[in-house]
């Protein structure tokens, strides 16, 4: 007989082995999670740090949890202070930790419990280069992406920079999870198109939760 609980199962879109793509998982959360990303602005805005070659990133960037993702002059690293103020990151919104588990749960990934979460604010023209996640001391667990706003071009690479690389549209609401064989990938985004939408005007929104310690 059919399976009766079908439409309640999230959709999953394989990208690669241990890597998926679930369309449409954070919609209805996108709302509360707008609004807490605009309390958490409040005491670290966005800004646009600096790599080590002293390039500017086109992406601005802030983090909440008990780590932020930082880069400088001096390198990429996770640090427990906000290097502008010099007080504690805000702390990670519970819809947010909740959100990124069920997400992780649902590509495989049981257990997830991140410390970090990256918030980058993309408007038309910025991208993010081919890079892969290597700063975190425990690379067992998976990254959980989650889009919102405008739409943006996912680039999903191999385990070389030079790999061939696979492109995914990631939509309002969208979340990319990948780990185990695909945890160390290369991965970006295209230079995001012009365009609006409703909830976040011209921009797009990307949280992406870590468990970095």
């Amino acid at each position: 007989m059919p399976d009766l609980f079908a439409d309640f199962l999230p959709v999953r879109d394989t990208m690669t082995e241990g890597a998926v793509l679930l369309p449409g998982f954070a919609r209805s959360h996108a709302e509360k999670l707008l609004a807490e990303i605009a309390f958490i602005t409040t005491a670290a805005p966005f800004r646009h740090m600096v790599t080590p070659g002293g390039f500017t990133m086109s992406v601005a960037m802030t983090n909440c949890g008990d780590y932020g993702w930082i880069t400088d002059r001096h390198g990429y690293r996770y640090d427990s202070h906000d290097p502008e103020t010099g007080k504690p990151w805000p702390a990670m919104p519970p819809s947010f930790l909740r959100l990124a588990m069920e997400a992780a749960a649902a590509a495989g990934y049981d257990g997830f419990a991140p410390d970090a979460c990256l918030i980058n604010r993309y408007v038309p023209g910025a991208k993010m280069s081919l890079h892969r996640d290597q700063d975190e001391q425990d690379i067992s667990s998976p990254i959980v992406s989650i889009s919102l706003g405008a739409p943006a071009t996912f680039l999903f690479g191999g385990l070389r920079r030079s790999d061939s690389i696979r492109k995914f549209n990631l939509a309002h609401g969208d979340i990319a999870v990948w780990g185990g064989p695909s945890r160390l990938r290369y991965h970006g985004i295209s230079p995001l198109k012009s365009g609006t939408h409703s909830a976040a005007g011209r921009a797009r929104i990307n949280l992406t939760f870590r468990r970095a310690r």
